[in-house]
């Protein structure tokens, strides 16, 4: 495989991954913190709807969790394509 090949499979792949996690993330946030909030406050968790919760916890930490989600799945993509950063620059 040509040197161009390979570097439009990985950005092909990076943007597949951005473009999964992104909507995941939208779906949560916007899905579930709004849209779904009346179905969702319907469930109680700890004394708290659920709708709620998600408006205001739920959503960051599924962000947190997808960025390092992203950051398994670029490693993972790295190595793959030999592309990986030196752990030592000296």
């Amino acid at each position: 495989m040509s040197s161009k090949n390979l570097k439009t499979e990985y950005w092909k792949k990076n943007l597949q991954y951005l473009a999964v996690l992104l909507s995941i993330w939208f779906t949560v946030s916007y899905g579930f913190s709004i849209i779904l909030v009346d179905v969702l406050d319907k469930i109680q968790i700890g004394g708290f709807k659920l709708g709620f919760w998600f408006s205001q916890q739920g959503s960051i930490f599924v962000f947190v969790i997808l960025i390092f989600v992203y950051v398994r799945l670029m490693n993972n993509l790295d190595k793959k394509f030999n592309v990986e950063e030196d752990e030592d620059p000296e």
